[in-house]
């Protein structure tokens, strides 16, 4: 590990409280959570201070290719509609998908979604998991800029608007699972991964960061960070 001499690693992110993936920034303590955690780690194996640059979620890929960040590193599923606009670095994470519904809803299975409202986030991998769901109706959510995309899609499935929630099985952890209002219903083990998004024209950026990113893997140190930040979810990366 380097000491951070160089110039910032400007990393676009949603500034949102999503936790155990990251937190809402404070002028106190930036952001925490597992994502700041594993920058924190690339940065500091690159010699560079980690800045974050906070924009709405349907921003942080624009911002890396018009040069306002190098990267982004938050919530980006390795999807091929998004690797033709940026370039991605091996997987900092693989997780899997659950479905969310009311607590006592009775919804159990895929079946049992025929004509509920399923929401997700627009042109994730998760809209692309509840359209599989026949005769369910999707319910994007994101396409207005919103710095909370989470926070509304919980508001509407507590209050009725959609009937159940299709996200990445970590952001449902703080949930557990006693939360009077919500249950996760089923998971499906899509595997997907998550990694750093670089823009096309910054193959050098990539490389450096794609192999801070093995460094880290490979000795321990990423492990330490899943376990400490994501305890009840298997390490995806064997004998790292």
């Amino acid at each position: 590990m380097r000491t951070a001499t160089g110039p910032a690693l400007r990393l676009a992110c949603l500034d949102a409280e999503a936790p155990p993936l990251f937190s809402l920034w404070s002028e106190e303590h930036g952001r925490t959570g597992f994502e700041p955690a594993v920058a924190e780690l690339v940065g500091a194996e690159l010699g560079r201070p980690v800045e974050w640059v906070r924009v709405p979620w349907t921003a942080m890929i624009p911002a890396v290719q018009e040069g306002r960040a190098d990267a982004v590193l938050c919530g980006q599923g390795i999807t091929p509609a998004r690797q033709e606009q940026v370039d991605f670095t091996r997987p900092y994470a693989v997780f899997h998908e659950s479905v969310l519904v009311r607590r006592g809803s009775g919804l159990r299975s895929a079946e049992d979604l025929t004509g509920r409202r399923v929401a997700a986030i627009e042109n994730s991998t998760n809209m692309a998991l509840a359209s599989t769901f026949a005769g369910a109706v999707t319910v994007g959510f994101g396409s207005s800029g919103s710095d909370d995309v989470y926070g509304e899609m919980l508001a509407a499935l507590e209050s009725g608007e959609v009937d159940a929630v299709v996200d990445d099985d970590v952001v449902f952890v703080p949930l557990g699972e006693n939360d009077p209002r919500f249950e996760v219903s089923f998971t499906v083990r899509t595997g997907n991964r998550w990694g750093i998004g670089v823009a096309k024209d910054r193959p050098g950026l990539l490389t450096s960061l794609d192999l801070a990113l093995a460094r880290v893997i490979a000795d321990g140190r990423h492990r330490k960070v899943w376990e400490h930040w994501l305890p009840t979810l298997e390490h995806p990366f064997e004998g790292a």
